[in-house]
């Protein structure tokens, strides 16, 4: 019975893992979808390239500094200094090493996530960033960055010591995406066009919103195995429960958004609404396993709220976002985390301070080392393409062609 049980687990959380994976290409699918088609190879690379390096750096480096077994004053996991190579146990295909899945499921799950992060930086500087420097910083970011940070809650770190909770990554996966999107994009300058000089947002529209709707769907899809994985076995409750407030979430979350900038805008914005739907889904993956009926559809609600202020927020900030990157994981992932103070089984005053110190030390780390990585690129190699290069697109600069050719030239 007990062999039965770890295979099923095991099976459960390999299904995971591959909605997970198809989140890449939901990503891919909404990033260029909202931005213009000369940029789409170009996108379509880097979410590529996020997805291979993120896997192998966290083989040769992410895992063990996430799960490091202990750490040097509290803070830095003790695999550090001894960074390559996975640590594999002997009973790694066996249930001696965990109840619900085997050593190596595990590694590919937590994986998936780890490359999450950097493609939440991808759609927030689309458009105009070096593609060079933009690899260069998802290396750093993605080997070392998040799985620090995920080591302090989820590798049994000072955080997790302190009390602090964090079901799926509302800011463990989230906001450390946004808080370096928020960084990068204040570093890289709009894109030519989006502010006018009286201070107005010039509007660049997307060139694919039936793409741009297909990625966000995707992504709901994909956020069954997002949260359904991180309850880490497949417990007939918990899972059921995980899905039902996932889902909740995230229709309320696009209901939410489009009902309030129907109000402010008098139009029926379907970019906004797909937002909101990211929105509600970031929202309550912090608590998702804490959750009632009412609870996941209220935390949607504010969700979608915050995106449509948050939209307004970043354009007068003079951010240029072209994906709402920042409002949907950053934004969205502060409340998801707080939420979990607020509502559900661990409300509490004493629990919401503590979201509020994991906000606050995530963001600092985070806001720090992206700032570093970032500014050293800058002032080395350049972080933004020229002014022709952008005016042309980064599809035929970078990489020497045309992400939709015009097939009638070549007929006979």
């Amino acid at each position: 019975m007990e062999n039965t049980l770890f295979t099923i687990n095991n099976v459960w959380m390999m299904m995971c893992t591959a909605l997970v994976f198809l989140m890449h290409l939901g990503f891919s699918l909404l990033e260029i979808g909202l931005t213009r088609q000369k940029n789409t190879i170009n996108i379509l690379f880097k979410n590529v390239f996020i997805l291979s390096v993120g896997v192998v750096l966290y083989a040769l480096v992410g895992f063990n500094l996430m799960y490091p077994g202990s750490f040097i004053y509290g803070i830095l996991p003790d695999h550090f200094f001894s960074l390559f190579g996975l640590t594999v146990p002997e009973n790694g295909l066996t249930s001696e090493y965990n109840v619900g899945y085997t050593y190596w499921t595990d590694f590919l799950f937590q994986g998936m996530f780890a490359a999450t992060a950097a493609t939440i930086v991808s759609g927030a500087v689309a458009e105009r960033v070096k593609l060079g420097s933009f690899m260069i910083f998802t290396i750093f970011y993605v080997g070392l960055v998040y799985p620090i940070t995920g080591s302090w809650k989820w590798g049994g770190g000072w955080l997790n010591d302190l009390g602090f909770y964090d079901f799926a990554g509302s800011t463990l996966v989230h906001s450390v995406g946004g808080w370096a999107a928020f960084i990068a994009v204040w570093l890289l300058g709009a894109r030519i066009g989006k502010f006018n000089k009286d201070g107005s947002v010039g509007a660049i529209p997307g060139h694919s919103i039936p793409l741009a709707t297909a990625g966000v769907l995707i992504l709901w899809l994909g956020w069954f195995g997002f949260n359904g994985g991180s309850v880490l076995s497949a417990d007939p409750g918990k899972t059921s429960l995980v899905l039902v407030t996932t889902c909740l979430a995230a229709a309320s979350g696009g209901l939410s958004a489009l009902l309030v900038s129907l109000f402010r805008n008098k139009q029926y914005d379907l970019s906004m609404f797909l937002n909101g739907l990211l929105g509600g889904l970031v929202g309550i993956t912090a608590g998702a396993d804490m959750m009632s009926v009412t609870d996941s559809i209220v935390i949607g609600i504010i969700a979608g709220i915050l995106i449509v202020l948050g939209v307004g927020f970043v354009d007068k900030l003079k951010l240029d976002d072209p994906v709402g990157a920042i409002p949907v994981h950053l934004i969205c992932g502060i409340w998801g985390t707080l939420a979990v103070g607020i509502f559900g089984e661990m409300a509490s005053l004493e629990q919401l301070g503590k979201q509020a110190i994991g906000v606050v030390a995530i963001a600092a780390f985070c806001i720090t080392f992206a700032f570093i990585i970032l500014i050293i690129l800058k002032k080395t190699v350049g972080i933004r393409v020229s002014e022709e290069e952008e005016q042309e697109g980064l599809d035929i600069h970078e990489h020497g062609m045309d992400a939709y050719p015009d097939f009638r030239l070549n007929q006979h």
